[in-house]
Parts: structure tokens; sequence; C-alpha cells
């Protein structure tokens, strides 16, 4: 491959822009100077060989640069990031420079033998692995310390210096994504291909599983609307629904594993290698040499972060649920004064107050949720874990255990402790549908709405540019760059898990629960596709294999399904029926058929 980088140097190509840099407005200029020499430099020299545009903005203090590549560079690129692509016999294996033509789709004039997606990332890799030499700091920026190894982009961004770095929209591909995806109402599936090439499979990975969890839950809703309708006011007998409960909630994670393997194997990134994850950009520590890779990054002792996470985090996290379960008693007592009250009036006024409790926890459960997840995230930055996914796995753990007892604490409670099936329905039945419809407003509703009318304001001032750059890509990257950043499919799969959750646990005594989850997901992907292509800016491709830690979580989610079914099912009329004597004997029945 040492070889092939030499075939670059007279190397030349019509610029494609398919990165944005912006820098700071008040960057220097010999810090504008070096940094994108060091862009278009050799990698003999350290560079990443890339090609440079500056782009004439009306606001003449913005500093922002279209970065490209050559074809020649792009394949170049693929082979050390080590995509997968298929082969001629129908093969997957990595691809590599020197056996190019024997991948399938290849021609030496075929610029679409990689995705604009995988270009991108491509091209991500080559600038985050950008590493100082012999420079001591940043050019201009005597504060900003650089050593031997160090990643220029990351140091850059943690000085202020870099303010974002971000792929652009192909307008072209992204209408017809969109003609496909959510442009008509249709029954069908997700053009997932598509959506993995435009986006990556990461995100395509969430849209397969939320289409898939959707699907799942049809059998669920189908068996419970009939369920709910001949068995109204019976609530023991959930006995059926609770055994087919158990056994749904085991298989379809089961088949979604098959079904994951498929996919990813097809895209390349089932047997794609996982590369040497760096330090994340906000990790800190006294300067010291890596054992493992031998160059000098930040070092930080480990006794340290296990101190701030047994002694701060854990303590903050278990103060945090216990002041969850103290919300949850107010709400009891706020049901029992909306019963009291409903006793002594007994009209259609008091009817609706018995709701009220209910919908108010719900509120206040999505609020409380969304504070502790900001809590979270600056815990889990404080505890300066050295890794991305280090961080990400702690973060989850925190999010999930929380969101966990906030949600299902007053349902676990009502059913086990109180016994009161009717009430367990009703709380059910509000909370599900109430933080469904406030989801949808906040996650979707709202930003599309603030996106709108901020491209209205924008269309109103890049229309009065007057500049010899094409006006159409001025427009387009000063729309982009003011959308939101996609902060990724945490949220996401948090919301799928908690339904999950909901649909699981206690949808015996509510059948509809699915039917609602049902139609909360069909409006979700139509609501997520147009929040991707509409509202937030396009996020990088991210190659990935499964969902991650998210599996373990619907896992472990289904094992607390399968106890919680089987122990509702052991407190039935009808199986307690079986066992009139020996109590013992029923306990040891739920214990074996768990």
């Amino acid at each position: 491959m040492a070889e092939s980088w030499s075939f670059l140097d007279g190397f030349e190509t019509n610029f494609r822009p398919l990165v944005v840099i912006e820098l700071a407005k008040d960057t220097k200029k010999e810090t504008l100077e070096w940094f994108t020499n060091r862009i278009v430099d050799k990698k003999a020299n350290g560079g990443a060989q890339l090609l440079v545009k500056p782009l004439i903005m009306e606001n003449k203090d913005e500093n922002i640069y279209l970065v490209g590549a050559s074809h020649l560079r792009l394949l170049l690129g693929a082979e050390a990031v080590g995509l997968v692509k298929e082969c001629n016999d129908n093969s997957m294996r990595t691809f590599t420079y020197s056996s190019r033509k024997t991948f399938k789709d290849f021609a030496d004039d075929n610029h679409s033998f990689l995705t604009m997606a995988e270009c991108q990332y491509i091209i991500k890799h080559e600038l985050e692995n950008l590493r100082a030499t012999d420079e001591k700091m940043i050019p201009g920026y005597p504060q900003a310390k650089l050593y031997p190894g160090k990643s220029i982009v990351r140091r850059l961004l943690t000085s202020g210096i870099l303010v974002q770095i971000f792929p652009l929209h192909d307008r072209e591909e992204l209408k017809k994504l969109r003609h496909s995806w959510y442009g008509r109402v249709k029954v069908g599936y997700q053009p997932l291909d598509e959506i993995r090439c435009y986006f990556g499979e990461t995100i395509a990975l969430y849209f397969g599983f939320l289409e898939y969890f959707t699907f799942a839950l049809i059998p669920m809703a189908v068996i419970g609307i009939p369920y709910y309708v001949f068995a109204w006011e019976d609530y023991d007998k959930y006995v059926m629904f609770a055994t087919f409960n158990l056994l749904w909630s085991t298989v379809i994670l089961e088949v979604w594993k098959r079904i994951c393997a498929i996919m990813t194997y097809r895209w390349g990134t089932l047997l794609m290698k996982r590369q040497f994850e760096e330090p994340r950009p906000g990790f800190h520590g006294v300067l010291g040499i890596n054992p493992v890779t031998g160059r000098k990054e930040p070092l930080y002792s480990s006794i340290k972060r296990q101190i701030r996470i047994y002694l701060v985090s854990l303590p903050f996290v278990c103060l945090c649920l216990y002041f969850s379960l103290y919300v949850m008693m107010i709400y009891f007592d706020l049901e029992q004064w909306a019963l009291d009250y409903h006793e002594e009036n007994g009209s259609n006024f008091s009817s609706l107050m018995l709701f009220v409790p209910s919908i108010v926890y719900a509120v206040v459960i999505e609020i409380m949720n969304r504070i502790y997840r900001c809590a979270a995230e600056f815990l889990t930055s404080w505890e300066n874990h050295r890794l991305e996914s280090s961080y990400q796995n702690h973060l989850i753990l925190k999010v999930l255990v929380f969101n966990f007892l906030n949600c299902f604490a007053s349902l676990f409670y009502i059913a086990f402790v109180l016994f009161d099936m009717k009430l367990l329905r009703q709380s059910l039945a509000t909370l599900l549908i109430t933080s469904q419809i406030l989801n949808q407003f906040a996650e979707s509703l709202l930003p599309y709405w603030l996106q709108k009318r901020h491209k209205k304001r924008m269309k109103k001032h890049t229309c009065s540019l007057k500049t010899d750059t094409d006006l159409s890509l001025v427009e387009q990257v000063s729309l982009e760059k003011e959308m939101g950043t996609y902060s990724g499919t945490f949220d996401d799969y948090l919301e799928l898990f908690l339904q999950f959750g909901y649909v699981s646990l206690f949808s015996c005594v509510y059948p509809l629960a699915a039917v609602f989850a049902v139609l909360n997901n069909i409006t979700e992907i139509y609501s997520d596709a147009l929040k991707m292509c509409r509202v937030y800016k396009r996020p990088f491709a991210e190659p990935t294999a499964n969902i991650g830690v998210w599996q373990l979580a619907f896992e472990t989610m289904s094992v607390i399904s399968v106890v919680t079914n089987c122990i509702l099912i052991g407190m039935s009329p009808q199986v307690n029926a079986l066992f009139p004597d020996s109590k013992m004997d029923l306990i040891l029945t739920v214990a074996l058929a768990e």
C-alpha cells in the first residue's frame, strides 16, 4: 500500500465537496494556513493528502472550508479503515487496492463504488488521524499544547478553535431517499439499504430494529384487541395472555439477532475489524507514554476514576432513585385523594379527576427523566473515561437504572403490593399514552417547527448574496451549519426500551398496550425519518455490526418480563385454584416455570 500513495502526487481531479469544516471567526491567519496545509500535505510528511477549498460567505469573518478527496485517495482510505466489500464470487472481503479488480461493480471510472457515506467516513477518519509531529503548540495559540502523536483535530476542538466538522447532504440523493422513505404513506418495508448507503450502518440498524419491533408487536396487538373487548371488566382472565407475553418477549430478541447478522453481513460490517479506539476528546490527565501504542497521551489513574464512580456517582444515583420513589408515594396519595373525591361527588367531573393523578405523574416522570439525563451526562464526563465506548456504557447504565425505576416502580407496587389490577390497567394506559405523546412532541414536532422557522430566515438572508461562488452551495452550507446536531441513537433506543418494558411487563392486564405501541412506532418511523432528513445535520456514518449494549438491555428487560409474568400467572385465581392447600407448591411451580 505504501507504493500506492506515490501515485497521488500528480493526481488531478474535479473537486467534489464532501465535508465542511467551520473554524472560529477570530481564528488567526497563521493557524488557518498551518491547518489547511496539514490537510493537503502528503501522507509521507504527516498530512492527510486531501483536497481543501475555502467557501466564500457573505460574512467575511466566517472561516469555512470544504474538504474532498480524489477517487484514488478514497480507495486507499477504504483500505486503511478496513471497509468490507462484496467480491465477484459473492463473498465478503476486506477491500485492498491491489486486488480492487476482484470486487463487484469496481471500475476505475466508477465513482459510485464507494457510497457517499463511506467517502465521508474515510475523510473523517483521515482528519481525526492528523497528528502532531514536531509541533509543541498550535501556531498562534501558545496555550494549545501539542506533543508528538496528539490528534490535531481533537486539540482544535477542545481549544475552541474548531467549531464543527460535518458531512454535506447530497440534495439529489436525499430527495430520492425522502420520496422512497416517507414521501408517501404506504404499507411496506423501509428502504434500509438506501438508508445505510446515505446515513451509514448505525442509523440503518436503528430503523431496521424499529421496523422489526413494530412488526413483532402486531401479533400482540391482534390478540390484544379481542382479549380487551371480551374481557374488559374481568381483570383476572389474563393467564393465557401473560403466557403468550413471556414467550413473545424472549423469542423476538433471538429472531432479531439472526436478522441483524444477515443485514450486517450484507453490508460488510459483520466481518469488519474494530478500529483501535483513540482517547475521547474530553479525556484529560498527566502527559505520559501509553504502554500499548508507545505514543504520548494523557494518563489518568484508574483508582481516581473508581473513587469518583463509587464515592460520588453511585451515591448520587441512589439519591435520585430514592427521590423517584418519594415522588411515586406522592402520586399514590393523589390517587387516593381522587378516589375519595369521586366517592363523595359521583359526578362526570369527578370521574375525569380519577385520571388526573396518573397524567400528572406521567408528565413528572418525563421531566425527571430529562433532568436526570443531563446530570448523568455531567457525572459520566466528570468521571473522565478514556474511551468513548466506556463513557457510553457508564452513561447508558446510569440512565437505564433510573429510567427503569422511575417508569416502572409504580406499576410493580400496584401489582405486587396493592394487588389492584384495575388501578394497574389505568396507570399503565396513562403512562404509556402520555409518554408517547410527549416524546413525539419533544423529539419531532418541536424541532421540525423550529427548523422550518430558521430555514425561512436563512432563505431571506442568502437571497441577497452577491458572489461568484455557487449560490446553491453557499445557501446549502449556510442552512446546514445552523441545523441541530444529531446526538445519536441513544434517546431513540431508550424510548423503544421503555416501550418494550410497558408492553412485556404488564400488558396482560391492559392488552391494548401493544396496539398503542404499534400506532406510535408507525408515526415514529415517519417522524424520525423526517427528523434525519430535514431537521438535523447529516451525521457521519459509523460502521457497526449490531445494536451494541442495547441488545443486552433488551435481553435484561426480557428476563424481568419472564419473572413478572410468571408471578402474575401465579397470582391469578385460576392458577391459585389448582393449589388450594399448599402455597409452597405454587411458589415452586412458578419458580420452575421461570
